[in-house]
């Protein structure tokens, strides 16, 4: 294995997730820039970002997104903001597409239709993903390209091929997912060798399988995502106080892994994304 430069990805509200379950779920806008800050001081290089409301009631609406963006900006300058562009179940494509009228540096494109649990289907057809894509493309937005199993994969790249998403490509495997794929090393290697020579790739690990995918993640030279949209429980005995406690914990293994930490600014040049311009 060859070094790399760790990029670490900090989910700090995620859609479904309640301060039921865990106190320290975002949702006002201090708690958003609170979160954020401590993850970006802990290590994290990007912010991806779902929006609530006060409430905790998840939102795409693109002023709600706006004023989250703006104070997490005053607060952390130089991290990348990833808006999520998945939103919750339920939601149109054109309620979902909201936060790309901002014009962040990057969003997620979500590559296939799922399966969530019970009647919940996460709906994203051929169609929507080349319309998410074209205004990715259009505003000079970065897609990260969300991959729950192999035939999402195989999505992306078809749509590759047809010109509609541009390299570098930039993919994100979630597993462990009710519906998408399990989080095994044999699933996450599979997905690791489904993508070109020259892509990059973050783990996501759903739940008790987070930590596993994220160390494999980086044994395979990949990056990470933790945070409380994919994972509550710091372990078995208790819930995590922060997000940033997360983030610390792999900050540790990647140096124990003699893996060094990317800034921010370091992400962008691995991402093949512009420099940021203040």
């Amino acid at each position: 294995m060859s070094a790399h430069k760790v990029i670490i990805t900090a989910a700090i509200s995620g859609a479904e997730v309640t301060q039921e379950n865990n106190p320290a779920v975002p949702y006002t806008i201090d708690q958003y820039v609170r979160e954020a800050k401590l993850a970006r001081e802990a290590g994290a290089a990007i912010i991806h970002l779902h929006a609530r409301f006060d409430d905790g009631t998840p939102t795409q609406d693109r002023e709600r997104f706006r004023t989250i963006i703006e104070a997490i900006q005053a607060a952390c300058p130089d991290v990348i903001i990833q808006p999520s562009t998945g939103g919750a179940t339920g939601m149109t494509a054109e309620e979902r597409l909201q936060p790309t009228e901002l014009n962040p540096e990057m969003a997620s494109l979500d590559c296939g239709t799922m399966n969530f649990g019970g009647d919940d289907i996460f709906v994203n057809t051929e169609n929507m993903i080349i319309e998410f894509a074209a205004r990715m493309n259009e505003r000079g937005i970065k897609p990260e390209l969300e991959c729950f199993d192999k035939s999402h994969v195989d999505m992306a790249l078809r749509l590759v091929r047809k010109g509609h998403i541009q390299p570098p490509l930039h993919f994100n495997f979630v597993l462990g997912v009710n519906g998408g794929a399990t989080g095994t090393p044999r699933d996450l290697l599979f997905l690791k060798e489904s993508v070109p020579e020259g892509a990059t790739f973050t783990v996501t690990g759903i739940g008790r399988c987070q930590l596993d995918m994220n160390v494999m993640g980086m044994l395979l030279g990949g990056h990470v995502r933790v945070g409380f949209e994919d994972n509550l429980k710091y372990n078995r005995e208790r819930n995590a106080v922060s997000n940033a406690e997360f983030v610390e914990r792999i900050v540790r293994i990647a140096k124990e892994l003699n893996l060094e930490i990317a800034t921010p600014a370091e992400a962008r040049q691995i991402l093949g994304m512009p420099e940021r311009v203040n």
